[in-house]
């Protein structure tokens, strides 16, 4: 409470005008605070525990309040937000160029507390605790998918060493190996056998976690209005509809279709100088696991898609006969992803395939 006892003895001797903006270093226990004047000159620092952090802010006046994306910037940022503040998450590769000097954590601060002010700034939105607990659902699941293909890998590997070899893909790995181990006249020995058997059913256990983490997805799935309208658009599911809504939210931060392509990653990265376009392939910024979804879902079209039927056939079909197959997969990602935008930032509006437009 000593920080904060400071903190309120020079309020007094030294009122911190309202339009304030305070920077916030994030750590475990440890927050370093930086505030600056309408003109951006330093007029206090200082560093807080978690509980006295929440105690200052609720009587500090109301002000824009920036800070780092990390662990715990959602929490902080809701907590800020419901006291009143204007609490805003900057990335942190945009807070570095502010740095000045040698890295401490009330430079840091510092830099936080400038780049929030800028009025060209980017910003994480802050995301609803449905959102959170939505978002721990998919890396759950994508934990878990990575776990049985290293489990697999490595029954697979085992298996080779004995002159064993199995066909790719999850039914042909269950197919094979049961055979191998059931067939008694093969090189396997008892001891790689009794591992095979031991791996069977760390893999038996993390396939049902995956069933189990797939079904709760699906139940929101069922329950969520937005998640009901983007499963309409062709190639997005309910994993992939649920992991957009997870992550973009309502995607009313995006001004424009572009924008969301743009921020998964999706559209052209750039070099350009002298007057000179460079496009190069797509950047790959923002959240891979969404943007490996979508593209899954692009290439699910690619091959199964009713293209009389949808508005987007005809234009697919031209692209594929002019471009490689993997661009056209791509491409199309990036456009679904754009009707994702309409729909997410329309109410009521779902995906016609006839006529390729949006319906409330």
């Amino acid at each position: 409470m000593a920080a904060l006892n400071t903190w309120r003895e020079r309020m007094r001797t030294k009122p911190i005008p309202e339009t304030a903006t305070f920077g916030i270093d994030i750590g475990k226990k440890v927050f370093h605070v930086v505030a600056l004047n309408a003109v951006g000159a330093v007029i206090q620092r200082a560093k807080f525990s978690r509980d006295t952090l929440m105690a200052f802010f609720d009587t500090a006046p109301r002000a824009l309040i920036g800070m780092e994306a990390c662990p715990g910037s959602q929490w902080l940022a809701r907590r800020l937000a419901a006291m009143g503040h204007d609490a805003r998450i900057i990335p942190a590769r945009f807070v570095k160029p502010y740095v000045k000097s040698n890295k401490t954590d009330t430079v840091d601060a510092a830099a936080i507390a400038e780049a929030v002010t800028r009025p060209t700034m980017r910003f994480v939105e802050v995301r609803t605790p449905d959102q959170i607990d939505l978002q721990a659902l998919h890396r759950i699941r994508d934990r878990l998918v990575g776990q049985r293909t290293a489990l697999m890998n490595q029954a697979r590997a085992f298996c080779i060493e004995y002159g064993l070899a199995m066909r790719v893909g999850a039914g042909g790995f269950h197919a094979d190996i049961r055979r191998h181990l059931a067939h008694a006249e093969n090189d396997l020995t008892p001891t790689m056998r009794m591992l095979l058997e031991e791996l069977l059913g760390d893999l038996a256990y993390i396939e049902g976690r995956i069933k189990s983490v797939n079904g709760k997805v699906e139940a929101y799935a069922s329950q969520h209005e937005a998640v009901g309208r983007l499963v309409t658009i062709p190639g997005i599911g309910a994993l992939g509809a649920t992991a957009l809504v997870a992550a973009a939210g309502d995607g009313r931060q995006f001004r424009k279709a572009r924008d969301l392509a743009a921020w998964l990653g999706l559209v052209p990265a750039e070099h350009s100088t002298g007057g000179k376009q460079t496009l190069m392939g797509i950047s790959k910024r923002g959240n891979r696991y969404v943007r490996r979804l979508i593209i899954h879902g692009a290439r699910s079209c690619l091959l199964h898609l009713n293209r009389a039927n949808h508005a987007i056939g005809r234009w697919l079909s031209e692209l594929e006969a002019r471009t490689h197959r993997n661009k056209a997969v791509v491409a199309l990602a990036n456009k679904l992803t754009r009707i994702v935008w309409a729909i997410l930032t329309k109410p009521g509006t779902v995906y016609l395939p006839s006529k390729g437009t949006t319906s409330t």
